[in-house]
């Protein structure tokens, strides 16, 4: 647990010491850089920030696939709302490759 608490810590400041480099904030702005920002103006401290990426980590995964399971089984059972995202993406992304 000390490890894994110290290497969020210095994944936190590694984004840290990015954030203050970059020349446009809004393309490097996701959830933990907002996390920072709330600490540097005051509204968290160091250990909640190093808590709410801590269980990012630890917890997005696993809820994260359960959902997608969920999902995929969902738009299996409706075969016209797999058409219609089907279409969606199509029209989206043309004849581009789709990518993760």
């Amino acid at each position: 647990s000390k490890d894994l608490k110290g290497a969020m810590e210095i994944l936190i400041e590694q984004k840290r010491q990015m954030l203050s480099t970059v020349e446009k904030l809004d393309e490097h702005m996701d959830f933990a850089s907002q996390l920072i920002f709330a600490q540097n103006r005051g509204d968290l401290t160091a250990e909640n920030v190093n808590q709410c990426v801590l269980e990012m980590m630890i917890a997005a995964p696993d809820t994260l696939s359960v959902t997608l399971f969920f999902m995929l089984i969902l738009i299996a059972e409706h075969p016209t709302v797999e058409e219609e995202m089907m279409k969606e993406i199509e029209t989206v992304m043309g004849k581009q490759e789709l990518q993760s």
